[in-house]
C-alpha cells in the first residue's frame, strides 16, 4: 500500500494512493464513525495500519466512493515534513564510492540533514547564485515506525514502516570545504521526497530495486540496491547502537553511481533542469530547479 499526503481544495490530508485516485483516511473513518489521526506522523507513531485495514474491510464500494479524490485534483505534498531526525548514508554503494575513488567504508558513513531541506514532488530546488556545484543523488530512503535502540540486524525490519524516494541534493563546493558535510547537504530545498510512502508489508524485499536518475530527460543513474555496502537492516542495526531511531525518521540510503560530480567534465546542475528520480515500486520523484 502507498500512502500519500496531498492538498485538495486548500486542505491537507493523507490517504492511500491509487493509480487514478487518492483515498482520504481520516474521512474515511469519519463515514464509518471511527477515528484515524489528522496528522500522518501520528498516524506513523501511533501504528495505525490495523486500524484502518480494519476500516477498509467494513467499508462499501459507495462509503469509500465518497472519500475518493482523482488524482488530477490533488497536489502531491512531501509525504513528511517534520521528521524527528533525517539521517543519510554516504558512499554506501560499491559503484559509487568507485567513481569517487574512496574506499568503500568498513562501517557507515552518516550526516543529518534539517527538516527545512524537505520539499515535495513540483516543489522547486532553489540553486543559491553563489552555489556553483549542484549535484542530484537519488536515494532509496527509509521511514521507521517505532522507537529502535541497540536494535540486532535480525529485527530491524519490524521496526520499519516503509519506503520512500529522497534526492540529496548537494552543494559540492560547501560539502567537501568543510570537515563535515552539513552546510553542503543542507541549504533549504535540498531533501525532495515522495511522491508516497510504500509500506514495508507492500514491499518485503529491498534487495533488488532499480534506481534512476534523469536530469533533463537523460538517463544520469541506473543503479540497483543490490549494490548497497550497508543493507537496509544492517543500516538499522549500526544506528541505532548510536542513537535512538524515533517513529518518522527518514534514513537516506545513499546513492548509486551516475552523479554529476563524477561525469567528466563533471556536469552541475543549473537554472531550470528538471530532476526525475524513479525507484521501482515506489514511484516517480520530479523537481526543478530554480535559481535565486
Amino acid at each position: 500500500m502507498k500512502i500519500a499526503r496531498y492538498r485538495y481544495k486548500n486542505a491537507e490530508c493523507y490517504g492511500i494512493l491509487g493509480a487514478h485516485e487518492a483515498l482520504c483516511l481520516p474521512t474515511l473513518a469519519k463515514q464509518l464513525g471511527s477515528t484515524l489521526p489528522e496528522r500522518i506522523e501520528d498516524f506513523i507513531a501511533e501504528n495505525m495500519t490495523e486500524n484502518f485495514e480494519t476500516l477498509l474491510n467494513q467499508a462499501s464500494p459507495s462509503t469509500l466512493q465518497l472519500c475518493y479524490t482523482p488524482l488530477n485534483e490533488v497536489k502531491m505534498l512531501a509525504p513528511l515534513t517534520f521528521p524527528p531526525k533525517i539521517l543519510c548514508l554516504g558512499w554506501n554503494y560499491i559503484d559509487h564510492a568507485s567513481e569517487t575513488k574512496i574506499t568503500p567504508p568498513d562501517e557507515p558513513v552518516v550526516f543529518m540533514k534539517p527538516h527545512t531541506t524537505i520539499i515535495g514532488p513540483g516543489e522547486a530546488i532553489v540553486k543559491r547564485n553563489f552555489v556553483k556545484e549542484l549535484d542530484y543523488e537519488g536515494e532509496l530512503a527509509i521511514v521507521i515506525g517505532r522507537k529502535a535502540k541497540d536494535v540486532p540486524e535480525s529485527e530491524a525490519l519490524s521496526y520499519v514502516f516503509g519506503y520512500t524516494i529522497l534526492n540529496d541534493v548537494s552543494a559540492r563546493e560547501f560539502q567537501f570545504k568543510d570537515k563535515q558535510w552539513t552546510r553542503g547537504k543542507g541549504f533549504d530545498t535540498f531533501a525532495p521526497t515522495g511522491p508516497c510512502i510504500i509500506t514495508k508489508n507492500q514491499l518485503p524485499d529491498t534487495s533488488n530495486l532499480y534506481i534512476k536518475t534523469w536530469v533533463n530527460n537523460e538517463l544520469r543513474q541506473n543503479g540497483t540496491t543490490k549494490d548497497m555496502i550497508f543493507n537496509v537492516s544492517q543500516i538499522i542495526y549500526h544506528l541505532s547502537r548510536v542513537m535512538t531511531l524515533e517513529p518518522c525518521d527518514i534514513i537516506a540510503t545513499g546513492t548509486p553511481s551516475g552523479v554529476g560530480m563524477a561525469m567528466k567534465p563533471q556536469t552541475w546542475l543549473k537554472n531550470g533542469d528538471v530532476v526525475r528520480i524513479e525507484i521501482e515500486n515506489i514511484g516517480l520523484l520530479e523537481n526543478t530547479i530554480i535559481e535565486k
